[in-house]
């Protein structure tokens, strides 16, 4: 703890002997800030600690985060002894069916119209990254083209790029975090991965879009052009796609008709945007602290400038189908036709998380949500979040916000929500049909007609997760050999909830199991193991228990799971973790089968779960 805050002092140190006074700002106020915290934390260290938000860094031979972590290339399962029993005890197993069998049933089935394309973009939520080129930190990490082959691999379908001008060569510009301490990586070189994964998966796949944050003079921007057109070629979306049936210019063409294409995000400048940015409405907000604050004077100083503000025309020609803004007004949502004041042909509402509480807090959910049913809107952590963490998406998916941009340096809660809502898909998930546009009937209601109707779409449904135990529940490195783990499971269930914004969650979870010698020497006995299987059951939990929720269903209901052992009542360790979305294991509900856990890196482990949903209507 204290190499930590000298090392962060070291910074503020270094930030006023070489950089502008006003990044040295910036600098200062953040690491004062976290340091702080630090301290803050350090005196609450007696107090009960909750680390099911928590998660590790992600490393590259993980494929957690995007919806492909359960890839079968973790250990091999493995099925204990006491679960044998039960499986046979219960006449789990059909006629000629093995365990193995059993082991290698998904467990979840997604709905056939959930993965379909014949829907235009703003009606799907999108598998998206945030600082794509960063491995670590924010504020001071190291960036890095390698990240962008391992989202995109894991499942993300939209990467961040921001790119400024490279004084060493103004003709090859580069990707970094402006106003940090963050090293930088050339364009052409993020450019040539994102091919190179396209290329590789390109047969049936999805298209990749690119938010593209630019920081670039003019020159800068020609070399930008010139680089994206050169690298991905017949690749780049460079103009809209001819379909058989008419496009209005103002309307998104289905997403089958973007096949794999890499789609461009341009930036759009709006007049007075600086001044009165809703993005950045918060900035007053006591929700914030000092730093972000001052960060964000920061930029909006920067990008005020003459050059920042040009989008040269051959850049914006490849916003085809999205062109982000920060708007100076509500109009965009606040208009009858909910179209933004003189905006471009398809705008993107790109705006932080911060920036959206505040208006919701200002009770314009729905008028958001209605909005969003009809265009794009991308929603970004605040820029406190410099470690890493990560925004909930969960109430902004509540609202259709099709891009939540999640850090995926961390497999942190927000991470394991969003595995579980992109697994099984090509990371595009159809959103509910009230938060589509197809909804008429919906999209013309006033705010608090439309609050009411979205309550009466929702089903009161019940969950029965019926536990039978786990198998290889994993030891944490480093754990004191005397110091025996107590496994039990505990889940929580959450959904965003009416009205807009406010999150709901329930836990419930089994009892702590602890090893019986009795039980231990008759599964011995049984399979003729020794003294070792009586020491290892103790990782073999066997639970049979049932826990029950009730829940109003709106399709965006998740379930987190947990092994955790009862060490002590200040800080009980996750062992293992695994998320679902309710709604895709509708299809295989009542009937048992094994969840691989992940670790808090998202790597799969040797761990499996046996379990049984029952979801029914009440």
């Amino acid at each position: 703890m204290d190499q930590l805050k000298h090392t962060l002092a070291g910074l503020g140190g270094f930030a006023k002997e070489n950089l502008p006074p006003q990044v040295t700002e910036t600098v200062t106020d953040l690491t004062s800030s976290v340091r702080s915290r630090l301290t803050l934390g350090s005196r609450r260290r007696t107090q009960p600690i909750d680390d099911e938000e928590a998660g590790h860094i992600i490393p590259f031979d993980s494929h957690a985060g995007g919806g492909h972590s359960t890839c079968k290339q973790g250990p091999q399962l493995r099925v204990s002894p006491s679960l044998h029993s039960f499986i046979a005890r219960n006449h789990i197993l059909g006629s000629g069916e093995t365990v193995a069998d059993l082991l290698s049933k998904p467990h979840i089935s997604v709905p056939r119209e959930v993965v379909s394309r014949d829907y235009p973009l703003p009606e799907y939520f999108v598998s998206s990254s945030h600082n794509t080129y960063l491995c670590a930190h924010q504020l001071f990490g190291e960036s890095s083209a390698d990240p962008y082959r391992h989202t995109l691999q894991a499942g993300s379908r939209c990467v961040e790029i921001d790119v400024w001008d490279n004084s060493d060569n103004l003709d090859e510009p580069k990707v970094t975090h402006g106003y940090t301490l963050v090293s930088h990586i050339p364009f052409r070189e993020v450019c040539k991965i994102i091919l190179q994964v396209v290329e590789e998966e390109e047969a049936g796949s999805a298209p990749v879009l690119i938010s593209l944050e630019n920081h670039c003079g003019a020159r800068g921007q020609e070399a930008l052009v010139r680089i994206m057109k050169e690298v991905w070629g017949r690749h780049l979306l460079d103009k809209p796609v001819e379909t058989e049936s008419h496009i209005e210019q103002n309307q998104h063409v289905p997403l089958r008709d973007l096949g794999s294409k890499i789609v461009v995000i341009v930036e759009h400048h709006l007049v007075n945007e600086a001044n009165s940015s809703s993005s950045d409405s918060s900035s007053d907000s006591s929700s914030e602290d000092e730093a972000e604050k001052k960060e964000k004077r920061s930029r909006k100083q920067a990008k005020n400038t003459p050059e920042a503000k040009l989008i040269i025309p051959s850049l914006a020609e490849l916003g085809v189908y999205g062109q982000s803004v920060k708007p100076p007004d509500n109009s965009w949502f606040t208009s009858p036709t909910l179209q933004l004041k003189d905006g471009p042909h398809h705008h993107l509402i790109n705006v932080s998380e911060s920036g959206l509480n505040a208006l919701l807090s200002s009770g314009n959910g729905a008028s958001i949500a209605k909005h969003n049913a009809r265009h794009l809107m991308r929603v970004f952590p605040k820029g406190t979040r410099i470690s890493s963490k990560n925004l909930k998406p969960l109430p902004f998916w509540g609202l259709g916000a099709q891009v939540c941009a999640l850090n995926w340096q961390t497999f942190d809660a927000s991470m394991q929500i969003n595995e579980a809502m992109f697994a099984g898909t090509g990371g595009y998930v159809l959103k509910p049909s009230w938060l589509r546009s197809n909804n008429s009937a919906m999209v013309g209601l006033a705010e608090r007609e439309f609050r009411e109707q979205v309550a009466r779409t929702r089903r009161r449904k019940r969950l029965r997760l019926v536990v039978a135990g786990a198998s290889d529940v994993p030891v944490p490195s480093g754990r004191d050999d005397d110091k025996e783990v107590k496994p039990y499971l505990t889940c929580t269930l959450l959904h965003p909830g009416v009205p807009f914004r406010e999150m709901q969650q329930t836990k419930k979870k089994t009892d702590v199991f602890r090893k019986h010698k009795l039980s231990a020497l008759l599964i011995g006995g049984l399979t003729g193991a020794g003294s070792k299987e009586e020491e290892s059951l103790v990782t073999d939990p066997l639970w049979d228990e049932t826990l029950e929720w009730e829940y109003e269903d709106d399709e965006l209901v998740f379930l987190r799971m947990f092994v955790k052992s009862d060490d002590s009542f200040s800080s009980n360790p996750v062992l293992c973790v695994a998320s679902v979305r309710l709604l895709y294991v509708e299809g295989v509900k009542g009937q048992w089968r094994f969840v691989r856990m992940l670790d808090l890196k998202g790597r799969e482990t040797a761990c499996s779960l046996l379990v049984k949903f029952e979801v029914d209507e009440i």
